[in-house]
C-alpha cells in the first residue's frame, strides 16, 4: 500500500519572511513569539468550538478535525498571517497565494501549473468554519473573476495564542496614537479608531486594484506575443514590418531606413519571444 507520506509535499512548513524583511509592530512580534512557543494546531479552542457553515452561519453536522499534515500546515500560516496582519484594518495584508508561498505549502506540477490547494483548504475547510478568519471575495470586472481573498483575523485567532481581546483592542489604540501622532506632527487633524480602519483597507483595495489591472495589462500583452510567436518566424516578421510601418511616419521611415527598419523588427520579434515565455514578477 503506498504511504500517505509520499502525497504530502513538505512534511514541517515553516514560514520564511520575504526578503524585504519590514519592521513589524512590538504587537505583531510578540504575538509572533507566542505562535513559536504555542503548538496552536493542539490548541483547546478547536476542540470546544462548534465549526460553523461560512455561507449560513449553522452548524456543520460533519466537520473534519485536523489531521497531522493541516495541524503543521496551520502553525506555519498562523505565523505568515501574523507577520502580514494590518492592526488597524484588522486585514492580512497577503494573498492566499503569497502566504503559500512563504509556508513553502506551494506545489508545481510537471506541467509548471502552481497549486496552492493545501493552504487553501486550510483557510476554507477549517479556519473560517472554527472562526478563527473571516474572508471576503470580491468580483474583478476586469479579468471575469474573483480577486484574491481579503482575510480577516478575528478576536478568536488570537485566543489562539492565549491574546485576549482586551490586549488586541489595546493593541489598535497604540497604533492609532502613533498615526495621529504622525498626522498632528504633518498638521493634519488626528482620525478616530473607525477612519484608521477604513483608510487601511481603502490602501489594500487600490493596492490589490493596481496590481490585478497591471497583471491584467501583462498577460494580455503575453497572450498577443504568443499568438505572434506560434505563426511561422517569416510571417512573425512581416506582421511586425505592417504593425512599425502604420506606426511611424513617412519621415521617419525614410529616416530610418531598410537597415534601421529590419533592426527594429529584429528587436521587436525577440523581445516578443522574450514576453511570450515570461511569468508575471509578482515579487
Amino acid at each position: 500500500m503506498t504511504s500517505r507520506k509520499c502525497y504530502i509535499h513538505n512534511l514541517n512548513p515553516i514560514f520564511k519572511p520575504p526578503k524585504n524583511n519590514k519592521r513589524r509592530p512590538f504587537f505583531i512580534c510578540y504575538a509572533m513569539e507566542r505562535a513559536e512557543e504555542i503548538d496552536v494546531s493542539r490548541c483547546e479552542l478547536n476542540y470546544i468550538l462548534q465549526a460553523k457553515n461560512i455561507k449560513t452561519g449553522l452548524p456543520l453536522k460533519r466537520f473534519r478535525q485536523l489531521n497531522k499534515h493541516r495541524a503543521s500546515a496551520m502553525r506555519a500560516m498562523v505565523s505568515a498571517m501574523l507577520y502580514h496582519f494590518n492592526i488597524s484594518s484588522e486585514l492580512v495584508q497577503a494573498s492566499v497565494e503569497q502566504l503559500s508561498d512563504e509556508c513553502g505549502l506551494s506545489t508545481i506540477s510537471a506541467s509548471g501549473n502552481k497549486s496552492i490547494t493545501r493552504a487553501s483548504r486550510l483557510i476554507t475547510n477549517f479556519m473560517e468554519p472554527m472562526g478563527y478568519v473571516s474572508c471576503k471575495k470580491i468580483w474583478d470586472k476586469i479579468l471575469g473573476n474573483y480577486m484574491p481573498k481579503m482575510i480577516k483575523l478575528t478576536p478568536l485567532f488570537f485566543m489562539l495564542l492565549g491574546i485576549s481581546e482586551k490586549k488586541l483592542i489595546n493593541a489598535k489604540q497604540q497604533q492609532l496614537g502613533w498615526i495621529n501622532k504622525n498626522l498632528i506632527s504633518k498638521g493634519l487633524n488626528p482620525i478616530t479608531m473607525l477612519d484608521a480602519k477604513r483608510r487601511s483597507k481603502d490602501i489594500q483595495m487600490k493596492s490589490i486594484f493596481k496590481y490585478r489591472v497591471s497583471r491584467h495589462a501583462f498577460y494580455k500583452k503575453k497572450k498577443n506575443a504568443q499568438r505572434l510567436i506560434s505563426l511561422d518566424e517569416k510571417e512573425a516578421r512581416q506582421t511586425i514590418l505592417r504593425a512599425l510601418v502604420a506606426k511611424y511616419s513617412l519621415s521617419e521611415l525614410t529616416k530610418m531606413g531598410p537597415s534601421g527598419l529590419k533592426k527594429q523588427v529584429n528587436i521587436s520579434y525577440y523581445y516578443l519571444r522574450k514576453i511570450a515565455t515570461n511569468t508575471y514578477p509578482d515579487n
